[in-house]
This record gives C-alpha cells, structure tokens and sequence, in this order.
C-alpha cells in the first residue's frame, strides 16, 4: 500500500466570530488523503475552505472534530516539519533582509549547515530569477517577486512534501511559466505536492488528482481523467489543412481548427467520427489522432459549485459514457517544455 504523506479523517472547523461570538463553521467532515509522489490540487470557490484545510494539515489551526495527521504524526508535530516546505498564500519576510540572508535564516532553522545554507540560497536565488535583486531589501520587492522568494524558502531543504497555497498569485505571466517548470522538476524527482489554487489551468499541468471542496465539504475527489468527464463530442486530427476537410465541416456543421500545420475538427457524435474515418482513406492528408473530447477542469468547477451539486451530475453538454468515481493516481502528464535543471547542492 502507499505511503500516506497527509491524511484527513472527517475534520471540521468552526469559529466564533463578531460581537456576539456567533459560530460560523469553514469546513465540514473533510476527508481526504495525499499520497507519497502524488501532485493533489486543493480547489473550490472562495471562501470554500481551503486555506482552513491547509491550516489545519501544518498545525496552525487546531480541529473542531476529526483530526489530521502529517507523515503520520499529529498535525504540527515539529519532526513532521523537517519533511514539508510550505509556502503561503501571502509571504511575510522581513522587510530589511535581502534575499540570501533571508534564506539563510530559513536553513539555519532547517537545520542546514552553512556551507550547505549558502550553496542552496544561491542556487535558488538563481533558478526563482531573481539573481538580479540579490542586493535588495525584500521590501522594496513587488509582489510577484516576493512570490519567488517565498518559493525559494519553501524548497530550501529539499523537502520530501510541498504545500503551496496560490502559488501563482501575483506573478507575471513568465513567473508563471518559470515556478510551474519548477514545480514540475520537483515532480520529476519524486516529490509530493499539495497546491490550493484558483488558476485551474495551472491545477491542471501541475495536478494528476484533485480535491474539490465547496462550502466546507468534498465535492469532488479522485483522479482527474474520472471527474472530468467526455463532452460527447469527438476531435479528429489531421496532419495539414486541405479542401475536403472545409466541406466535411460544413456537412457537420463545424469548422476547421487550424494548430500549426495540422488541422482539426470536432463532430458531435462517434456515428459522424466513423464516417469521416472511413472517408479519411481517400483524404490527401494523413489522420493522425481521433479522440474523446474531454470537459476540462473549468467546466467541472463550475458544474459543482452549484448549490446542491454532485460529481454524479451530468456536465451541461450531452450524453456522455463516463462516470466520476475515485481515482487511483496515474501517471503524471508530460512536460514539453525546457530541459530538466540540475538538482540542487547536496553538500
């Protein structure tokens, strides 16, 4: 069986807030676990409860009922610590520090030895891209900038478990593109990650499994092929554009994408598919890829954060064959992007 990094036993969480201390409840009976090299993405509307989640998985707020354990220890138990990076939605450093001395601090409490601490602290310095602010107080930083520094400090000392809370936040859309690179070679070396995010696009490249919550309860929960189900139509690509395609469509009431060379198109139904698959042997280009279109994540976000939805509810396009159901992690998607950095310093 394995390795539960983080499990969650029917949790809930309650405050007591205003005048007349009235008791408002943030997360219902949660459940849920984190296997050891899984990438679990948090997700559900504001306010759902997810940055209450993760407060409760490290210890900084106590459960109403149910419980949480950490690498198998209580949640908040400091030997739990020495395996987790987290990083918060909102990373507070101190404003006089500069960066290095503000990762060194971070190793020192790590328990890193100095050479290690200034080996790692430039490297990652370097790999978040901030090689040019080396010399800057953190205060005079913008926010995506300390967005990086907070990522830095949460991989520092190459934690076995990643816990980031909209890591994305304020970043510029190449910030964005660098830490989900990062975050994905944190992936490739075997690391676990937890991420709470609103930019369901980034879930998705970075996530293999999902857990959604809505007003403090799972909506949600298993592998992200199962919950996101077929929208009932069928892409079918070839490997350029050419004339009979055009007139396909327009039979089938569509149109052409174009993806570079290669063109495609979607019909409504699997009955069409077959008869343009069999039209495709007469075609002056080539078929290379016919396929279920998927509904993404979007789609299912908001398919459930309807007032009294479920995972079982048909998405709002037609019939489809797939049933939503736990998922057992698969394989993780494939990158496409620059070649893998080298690992950090192990000195």
């Amino acid at each position: 069986m394995d390795e539960v990094l983080l499990r969650a036993d029917k949790v809930g969480k309650a405050f007591k807030t205003g005048f007349f201390m009235k008791r408002i409840t943030a997360v219902h009976d949660l459940s849920f676990e984190v296997p050891a090299g899984a990438s679990v993405g948090l997700v559900g509307p504001n306010g759902a409860g997810k940055t209450t989640t993760l407060k409760l998985a490290l210890g900084l707020a106590f459960p109403s009922s149910g419980s949480v354990t950490l690498f198998g220890r209580r949640a908040g138990d400091p030997e739990a610590f020495r395996q987790l990076g987290y990083m918060p939605e909102n990373p507070y450093i101190y404003q006089y520090l500069r960066p290095l001395e503000f990762l060194d601090m971070c190793g020192t409490l790590a328990g890193l030895d100095r050479v290690t601490r200034q080996a790692r602290a430039a490297y990652w310095i370097e790999r978040v891209g901030l090689g040019h602010a080396v010399n800057r107080p953190v205060g005079k930083f913008s926010k995506g900038m300390m967005q990086r520094v907070g990522l830095a400090q949460a991989l520092m000392h190459d934690p076995r478990f990643i816990i980031l809370d909209e890591p994305m936040s304020g970043l510029d859309p190449g910030g964005r593109i660098l830490v989900r690179e990062l975050l994905l070679e944190e992936r490739r070396r075997g690391k676990t990650l937890l991420i709470a995010s609103h930019i369901l696009h980034d879930v998705e490249a970075l996530c293999d499994r999902i857990v959604m919550i809505h007003q403090g309860r799972v909506a949600a929960i298993g592998n992200m092929s199962a919950l996101c189900r077929d929208t009932g139509r069928v892409e079918i690509v070839f490997d350029r554009d050419f004339e009979a395609l055009h007139i396909w469509a327009s039979e089938f009431g569509t149109e052409v994408l174009r993806r570079g060379e290669r063109a495609a198109l979607f019909v409504g139904s699997w009955e069409h598919a077959r008869i343009l698959i069999a039209r495709s042997a007469d075609a002056t280009a080539r078929l290379l890829r016919v396929e279920a279109e998927q509904e993404h994540l979007e789609s299912l976000f908001l398919r459930l954060s309807r007032p009294n939805a479920s995972a079982t509810d048909e998405p709002p396009s037609t019939a489809t064959n797939a049933t939503a159901q736990e998922g057992i992690l698969q394989n993780a998607p494939e990158f496409s992007g620059t070649n893998p950095e080298p690992s950090p310093p192990k000195t």
